[in-house]
């Protein structure tokens, strides 16, 4: 009968290392007549996997091999690699090729790019556990038995259940990374597993470890992804994982990512698709901690007139929260332009809002040199700030699993194990209970809610990354700022905290129709939110929202930023939840970033829409700082800046505005909104009232001026007339009682 061609490859393979000649492919092909020639060209390139220097597929030398071949047969191939490292030892050429073709990315279980109908399996336990739930990372819902369960499930305890994985064209498959299912309920893992392929699905070839089948090792739990590297990376268009055992109180349950190289087939009458990527040169790529201070420091390097480096703080280990300010005249607030903010990665293991941002300081320093004029505006016009990494403790721990390795939660939190989302003053319920206690709820203030005084304490469970952003929000006047996330496909608005504790219900600010406006601006310009046909990432469908949800109405946050930053400042902030995949390989920053570019582009933009102005005193033309700026029936005031410039982002519309300051009469205007993509100007010179020019003067111990004298002199007598009044109607009603009485 003829042997395995498995088997017949792992010999020659063995055989090329013991002679120590030089060899040409390390893979084999089941096609007949077909091999992997040296020239291969690939559809989705390993140059760029190398390049990108993403940990999630190590080369087969440096994993140790998850089978349980013979100890003979795996002594064997441990000599046999050393003779075949020390052959090519000398050969940096060959050394690159190897990596090359065995650092292959992920088909794209994960990211969606696989769609459902590439899935089969076996058998399932009932719809909501099919072959299309069977993704690396994917997420149930609260309750076990719906549509949208944590994994694939087969519906029968045997070893001859699978999961099929059709690459639609020829790939050089060279791992699997296996997960169990997610589930508050349950517990379901595979513990162990053999891998088959096909070009076919009728003839299918089992993997080998030599002589023996190769059995993988997997999962001891439900969450930890294991890679399982195949002994010998071969070419095929269909896979199969055959779990062999599984935890003894489970099922048969897996979550998947099957790493493979495209490859181009000669015979394939048709020809692949373009290449998804993107036309920018930018650095794609995931950056751990010192690759991003290199990074950011080249772009200064090339854009010295634009761009600046500062610090807000470091993290628990000491790692700097380095900021990129980029703008016309950096490091200088210039009167009446808006400060806008991104903050990417709170959470470290959603590691794409980093790079993107990283590619965004990037895109900005090339296009302004090359004199784009759209790009040129917004420099000239706004500050802009960019934090890559709010958590970079968080971010160092996910980077060393790598993008498939760090599994769901892996570096999420700091490294104290505090969740930053949830890290900030919780405000929401300060203004809420005074609201409710008060005679007049008017009168409870509704923005610049002071940080309660036990958040203060050096004691209380504030993270260094949060106390440094907190203090970086009151020095610098923001006006809007996004809060980049992964996981989902959605963007979120305040408020994020539910009244009550509720677990989910809708709770809109007073900027509600506005802040609807952002998301809507995001999400409508993002390529895969807008696209209608998507798939849905996890277990919620967001189309039927139009990708946009109030965060309160999705679950409660108590403490988010988005809130404080509302509650606390000026500045109204939305949340980006950028892709079902939170550590998307390097092979999809490209992709990534063509789907969020314009929608990063257009958001910023956003800060000029409203009114906005300079608040002066009307004697000294000063401007006056922390002047009221109330709009009509607008249930949330903002305050101007040290200059006394303010921005207030409205929809289109006429406003009625009031503003007021201490020792200052207060001022009206109505100022209108139109649909143009600029600001209304809306300035405003206040009056100071006698009594503070009155204060002014005896603190310089001057001369009271004889028009202020008469002035005051008015200002008492209507104040006499006023009380007289009263003490005249008290007198009245109390005469009226004691008569009926």
């Amino acid at each position: 009968m003829e042997k395995s061609l498995c088997v017949l490859a792992s010999l020659l393979s063995l055989a090329g290392f013991i002679r120590g000649a030089e060899w040409t492919a390390e893979s084999f092909s089941l096609l007949p007549n077909h091999t992997t020639p040296q020239s291969a060209k690939w559809t989705e390139a390993p140059t760029a996997a190398e390049r990108s220097g993403d940990r999630a597929t190590p080369a087969a030398g440096t994993e140790p091999l998850r089978s349980t071949a013979s100890p003979a047969v795996s002594e064997r191939n441990a000599r046999a690699d050393e003779q075949g490292e020390e052959g090519r030892r000398g050969d940096p050429k060959a050394k690159d090729d190897k990596k090359a073709k065995l650092d292959c990315p992920p088909l794209g279980l994960e990211s969606l790019r696989v769609d459902d109908s590439q899935m089969r399996a076996s058998s399932q336990e009932r719809t909501g556990l099919g072959p299309h739930r069977g993704r690396l990372n994917i997420q149930s819902g609260i309750e076990d038995g719906d549509q949208y369960d944590g994994a694939w499930c087969a519906a029968f305890k045997d070893q001859h259940q699978w999961l099929e994985v059709d690459a639609i064209r020829l790939t050089l498959f060279t791992g699997v990374i296996l997960q169990g299912r997610n589930s508050i309920w349950s517990w379901d893992w595979v513990e162990s597993y053999k891998v088959q392929l096909s070009n076919d699905t009728v003839e299918w070839q089992t993997c080998m470890n030599g002589t023996e089948e190769a059995i993988f090792k997997g999962n001891q739990n439900p969450e930890a992804p294991v890679l399982g590297l195949l002994p010998v990376p071969t070419v095929a268009r269909f896979i199969r994982i055959n779990p062999q055992t599984w935890y003894s109180n489970g099922t048969v349950c897996l979550r998947a990512e099957i790493l493979g190289c495209r490859v181009h087939d000669p015979t394939d009458p048709y020809p692949d698709q373009q290449e998804r990527g993107s036309r920018d040169n930018l650095d794609f790529k995931h950056h751990d901690y010192k690759e991003m201070r290199k990074l950011m420091k080249s772009v200064t390097e090339e854009c010295p007139d634009i761009t600046r480096i500062y610090t807000i703080g470091k993290s628990y280990t000491g790692l700097k929260l380095y900021v990129m300010e980029i703008s016309d005249n950096p490091g200088k607030h210039e009167l009446g332009e808006p400060e806008f903010r991104y903050v990417a990665g709170m959470h470290g293991n959603e590691a794409l809002g980093r790079e993107l941002v990283l590619n965004l300081m990037q895109y900005l320093c090339k296009e302004y040199k090359k004199g784009n004029q759209r790009v040129i505006r917004l420099v000239t016009e706004t500050r802009i700030h960019l934090l890559p990494s709010m958590n970079p403790d968080g971010h160092e721990v996910a980077y060393k699993k790598g993008s498939e390795l760090a599994g769901w939660a892996e570096g999420r939190y700091s490294y104290e194990g505090i969740d930053m989302n949830h890290n900030f003053p919780d405000l929401n319920n300060i203004m809420w209970d005074a609201q409710e206690t008060a005679a007049d709820p008017s009168k409870v203030s509704n923005h610049y809610i002071p940080i309660p005084e036990y958040y203060t304490q050096e004691d209380a469970m504030v993270a260094p990354e949060t106390r440094a952003v907190i203090s970086w929000m009151q020095d610098i006047p923001f006006v809007l700022s996004a809060n980049l996330h992964g996981g989902e496909l959605v963007v979120t608005y305040p408020f994020d905290c539910t009244r009550d504790w509720a677990p989910q219900e809708n709770t809109p600010t007073a900027d509600d129709a506005f802040f609807r406006w952002l998301a809507t601006v995001y999400a409508s310009t993002h390529l895969v939110l807008a696209n209608p046909d998507r798939r849905i990432c996890h277990y919620e469908d967001f189309q039927m929202h139009n990708n946009i949800i109030n965060g309160g109405a999705w679950h409660t946050v108590p403490g988010s930023m988005n809130d404080f930053s509302y509650l606390h400042t000026n500045c109204l902030e939305v949340t980006v939840e950028l892709s079902c995949d939170k550590f998307p390989h390097a092979s999809e920053l490209p992709v990534e970033w063509e789907n969020n570019k314009e929608s990063l582009l257009v958001y910023m933009e956003q800060v000029h829409r409203g009114i906005k102005g300079v608040i002066r005193d009307k004697s000294t033309k000063q401007g006056i700082e922390n002047a009221v700026v109330k709009v009509e029936d607008h249930d949330h005031d903002i305050r101007s800046a040290a200059d006394g410039d303010y921005w207030r982002l409205l929809n289109p519309g006429e406003y009625k505005v009031v503003v007021w300051a201490e020792g200052y009469f207060p001022s009206m205007r109505s100022c209108r909104v139109g649909l143009e993509p600029h600001p209304t100007i809306c300035d405003f010179a206040l009056t100071k009232t006698p009594i503070q020019r009155l204060k002014e003067l005896r603190a310089k111990g001057e001369k009271i001026p004889r028009d202020l004298q008469l002035r005051l002199r008015a200002l008492r007598m209507r104040k006499l007339r006023a009380s007289t009044k009263a003490i005249n109607r008290r007198r009245e009603s109390q005469a009226r009682r004691a008569r009926s009485s």
